[in-house]
């Protein structure tokens, strides 16, 4: 049960993380292999995300990757960053604190971003067996606790963020203890996605044990995340639960004019219908040209397969288009594809 003591207000006030305010209170969510600079410019042209965040980096990964000669860019995943409008946060991920502390380091005072998140909640096998970091470092809130407090001093002022699962298993649900652990430890906020790693994304987030957790912080914001797939469960997560921001993940990937959406529903005003089929090909053929004037056809082409396969959710013959749009190796293969399943009309995009 929701404690009396932490009743939600709405409509919710700016997040405050650190010294940075967060308006709206709406986080839009690092996806590895998804949130990079052509999808942040997307969300970024509709609106309604308060706080944008890249793909979560490999600390290590980082150190072992020299800069980039034509863009001054020493990971692939920070492609953009250095020049990209604020707010911005970057996701890193490891189990050394001395190692994440010198990329945190980095992040703040070379590339100037906003926030410096860290992930303990990533599932992935690559991350949490072999790396033993991620979800894997929920059973060790002290070692959660080291790694943020390592990381918040190296990057003073940048604010340092955890985000986290409610534990490994039904069994062994930590999230209380690895947040107090990030709060003691000097982390500017904490977001937490309602479910267990061993649940992957499987059954529904558990948002009552997130609001359960709200108690145990007692100066640093709570940001709720998991099935948030519509403007409608955004209001309902402020309205219901004591959290005082939301972060929107998957949902947004079909769907990047989400976070207007939900900001105009938290506002009171309209909410923005969806787009339609030829607006949805317009938005296609934008970020395709965004990923084009970085990584050229082929693998522009590459790349673009999975964001097309998002877009075309709950669309007509999507199997069909998936199939199709799957295998295209350039740029001619994608336009022939788009034009076929994405018919034109005349109205625009507004973004």
């Amino acid at each position: 049960m929701i404690s009396t003591s932490n009743t939600p207000n709405f409509p919710p006030a700016p997040l405050k993380i650190g010294n940075l305010v967060v308006d709206p209170p709406i986080l839009q969510a690092p996806m590895a292999g998804f949130t990079n600079y052509a999808y942040r410019q997307i969300v970024r042209d509709f609106g309604g995300a308060g706080l944008q965040a890249t793909e979560m980096v490999s600390a290590q990964g980082f150190m072992n990757i020299g800069p980039d000669e034509e863009t001054k860019e020493d990971h692939p995943r920070l492609w953009g960053v250095m020049d990209e409008a604020r707010p911005l946060a970057v996701q890193i991920w490891d189990n050394d604190p001395e190692t994440l502390a010198q990329v945190g380091r980095r992040l703040a005072q070379d590339y100037r971003v906003s926030v410096v998140d860290i992930n303990f909640g990533c599932p992935v096998k690559q991350v949490t067996q072999r790396a033993k970091s991620g979800s894997y470092l929920l059973k060790f809130p002290d070692r959660v606790g080291q790694i943020v407090q390592r990381v918040a001093e190296a990057c003073a002022p940048t604010p340092v963020t955890a985000k986290i699962r409610l534990g490994c298993t039904r069994e062994q649900i930590t999230a209380f203890e690895v947040a107090q652990a990030v709060e003691e430890a000097g982390g500017a906020a904490l977001t937490v996605h309602g479910r267990v790693a061993k649940e992957f994304f499987k059954g529904s987030a558990d948002w009552e044990t997130i609001a359960e957790i709200k108690p145990y912080l007692k100066k640093i914001p709570l940001i709720g995340n998991g099935d948030l797939d519509s403007a409608e469960k955004v209001v309902h997560a402020f309205k219901t639960y004591p959290v005082d921001g939301v972060m929107i993940a998957r949902a947004a990937l079909g769907k990047p004019w989400l976070f207007a959406q939900a900001a105009a529903a938290l506002n009171g005003e309209t909410v923005p219908p969806d787009l339609n089929l030829e607006q949805e090909r317009q938005l296609l053929m934008k970020h395709w040209e965004l990923l084009v004037q970085r990584f050229e056809e082929p693998k522009a082409s590459v790349l673009m397969r999975k964001f097309a396969c998002c877009y075309a959710q709950g669309r007509p013959n999507v199997r069909e288009f998936r199939t199709k749009i799957s295998k295209i190796q350039s740029g001619e293969d994608f336009y022939r594809v788009v034009e076929k399943y994405f018919p034109r009309e005349t109205t625009t995009v507004n973004t």
